[in-house]
């Protein structure tokens, strides 16, 4: 896959079959209109060409309101160079950019650049300044441009209405389970291994501690969870907290992931984990004992989970 970092830098030669939107999450609608982008290809001989956007627009537009994202830029580009996209274009949202008009949209950016001979959008998808055209304006747009439009519907899409901020809603209470049914896949978490107060090790349960870069990706909400690790480029299985330890004394959240079966020294690695269920809640246990004990449940839990796993 092709990837560009602005609108500017790709102009087609050939014919293009287009689709549009942020995409956070990549979660099973939007894959059920990457698909139909790739089947439209194959009838139509265009080269497939996906447009998205970076910081999201609710970052710029809502100023007064931090959405956190279900991806980072990184993410969001292997997720869909996954589905075997020719080019990919990220274009910086920026004011400017959401003040152009729908026609100005369509005429400058997918007819002048793209080269467009079709779009493929979802049935509530709307563009232009003040989000102001929909798909009846963009079918005229059509005709007078010369491209096909094609619309998903609602019922195109399993009769599921699955959208990014359902997903969120989900990770915030912890329902990773939810979560990963609207995905198609587990969530997952990146960041750098560092350094810890290393109490784990001293009760059994050496833990690498996670630091995640990007500080608008959304974390699932406070609790401990059976997860998938990939380190080194080698998955293992594990659990994983998001939480303060109050029975140590902690105040800061820290994302802690103890990874079964493995001994190695991985500070300063990549890690990323992948959340497959929750196991409870946080709790102060009034007692290390108590927390070992808890562990050693929660271990029991995680492994018997992992060999029933689908």
């Amino acid at each position: 896959m092709n990837v560009f970092n602005s609108v500017q830098s790709f102009k087609s030669t050939q014919k293009t079959i287009v689709t549009l939107g942020t995409f956070d999450g990549m979660h099973i609608g939007h894959q059920a209109i990457l698909n139909k982008l790739k089947l439209q290809k194959k009838i139509y001989g265009y080269k497939t060409l996906v447009l998205t956007f970076f910081p999201h627009p609710r970052m710029v537009l809502k100023t007064d309101h931090q959405i956190l994202l279900l991806n980072t830029i990184d993410e969001r580009v292997k997720l869909i160079d996954h589905f075997g996209i020719d080019h990919l274009v990220v274009q910086e949202f920026t004011q400017d950019f959401a003040n152009l008009s729908a026609e100005e949209f369509v005429k400058t950016v997918l007819v002048d650049q793209f080269n467009i001979g079709k779009i493929i959008i979802g049935y509530d998808h709307r563009f232009g300044k003040n989000r102001s055209a929909d798909i009846h304006d963009l079918i005229e747009f059509g005709k007078k441009y010369h491209f096909d439009v094609e619309q998903i519907s609602a019922e195109e899409l399993n009769d599921v209405s699955v959208s990014s901020t359902k997903i969120r809603n989900a990770l915030n209470v912890g329902n990773v389970a939810l979560a990963k049914t609207y995905l198609g896949y587990p969530y997952m978490v990146s960041g750098k291994v560092v350094s810890g107060k290393q109490l784990g090790r001293t009760i059994g349960y050496p833990t690498a501690n996670i630091q995640v870069a990007e500080d608008y990706k959304l974390i699932p909400a406070i609790g401990v969870y059976v997860v998938g690790v990939t380190v080194k480029h080698k998955d293992y299985y594990g659990m994983l907290s998001v939480g303060t330890n109050p029975t140590v004394g902690g105040t800061e959240k820290t994302i802690e992931v103890y990874i079964f079966d493995f001994n190695e020294t991985i500070y300063d690695e990549e890690i990323t984990v992948r959340f497959l269920t929750k196991i409870r809640d946080e709790e102060h246990f009034g007692s290390i004992d108590l927390l070992i004990e808890a562990l050693k449940n929660d271990e029991v839990f995680s492994r018997n989970f992992l060999m029933n796993m689908d």
